[in-house]
């Protein structure tokens, strides 16, 4: 008997179509499902005083609000239903160089909440169209942003301004390259920001020398949680360190994890609560995964977007 074989050609083909329609599944799912499946996280992090109550604060970052993401727009809103001590923004709301006041709307009901609030690179400038295994090479090569790069040419400016009066007509704190402090149920919390180190506009500097005297507890703000960074704040005795700008890696691989962070932080700790550790000193540092994406990628995959509700609780005795 002769043996039968099936025409390769057509074998070929199959496996092409079957690759093809499961990269086309794939990216339906994590441009239309899983990049508007925000939620919230909710973690404790035991880092205050003895005998100090805990509080409630909500962080948001990495919107990159677009024009019509009504959806994005009404989930920010409904989270002032948590009703939070105060709420802290890391950076890089907008992805839309006219999208200040749907920024702004979508923000409103948190910001009737004492805040405050750090810019990320995409709050300056807007979104290029950029080849994604740029990210890859910049993480092998350890050059990111203008860390180690070539000046940015022809930039599209944003209205930053715009949205800062927004924020500071609302009474939420500045924290660019500054310190600050919020009043909240009789209780005092230092902060202190850096502007994004992914641009090279942070002065540590300007703020060096841990935190001051007077606040209950103090904590460091800022958007992109380059090491140097997070060296300074730990080493300056920050308990609590609060970041973003990584998107969680937005493009996972299950049960593996990230592949990038955009920065030269690890991918272990390219969300949620690590720790860190500088001069002998230890820190907590939270980085939330965010819940936009810049609008020329508008996917996610395995990584769903994000804001998280943290209670700071009393340290153990």
């Amino acid at each position: 008997m002769r043996a039968r074989y099936g025409n390769p050609l057509k074998t070929s083909l199959k496996v092409t179509a079957g690759i093809a329609a499961a990269g086309a599944a794939g990216l339906i799912y994590s441009a239309g499902f899983e990049a508007r499946s925000f939620r919230l996280r909710r973690v404790t992090i035991p880092v205050l005083p003895a005998g100090m109550r805990p509080m409630r604060v909500l962080q948001v970052s990495d919107i990159h609000m677009v024009g019509g993401q009504n959806k994005k727009r009404r989930w920010l809103q409904s989270l002032a239903g948590l009703r939070p001590d105060f709420v802290i923004n890391t950076g890089d709301n907008l992805s839309d160089t006219e999208g200040v006041p749907e920024v702004l709307d979508a923000l409103g009901p948190l910001m009737e909440f004492p805040g405050a609030y750090v810019f990320g690179s995409n709050d300056y400038y807007g979104p290029k169209l950029l080849n994604p295994a740029r990210y890859l090479k910049q993480q092998i090569s350890g050059r990111h942003g203008l860390n180690g790069n070539a000046p940015v040419v022809g930039a599209i400016h944003n209205p930053w301004e715009d949205l800062r009066d927004g924020f500071d007509a609302a009474g939420w704190l500045n924290l660019t390259n500054t310190r600050g402090s919020l009043k909240v149920a009789g209780v005092e919390i230092g902060l202190t920001g850096l502007d994004d180190p992914h641009i090279k506009r942070d002065r540590y500097t300007e703020v060096a020398g841990g935190p001051l005297s007077g606040p209950d507890f103090s904590m460091g703000v800022v958007h992109a949680p380059y090491l140097r960074a997070l060296d300074a704040f730990t080493a300056d005795g920050y308990p609590l360190v609060l970041a973003g700008h990584t998107h969680g890696g937005q493009l996972c691989i299950p049960f593996y994890g990230a592949l990038v962070t955009n920065c030269d932080l690890d991918t272990d700790r390219v969300k949620g609560l690590s720790t860190h550790e500088a001069a002998g000193n230890t820190s907590y540092l939270h980085v939330s995964a965010g819940c936009g994406t810049n609008r020329y990628t508008p996917v996610r995959f395995a990584c769903p977007p994000e804001a998280t509700l943290l209670t700071l609780a009393p340290k153990a005795a």
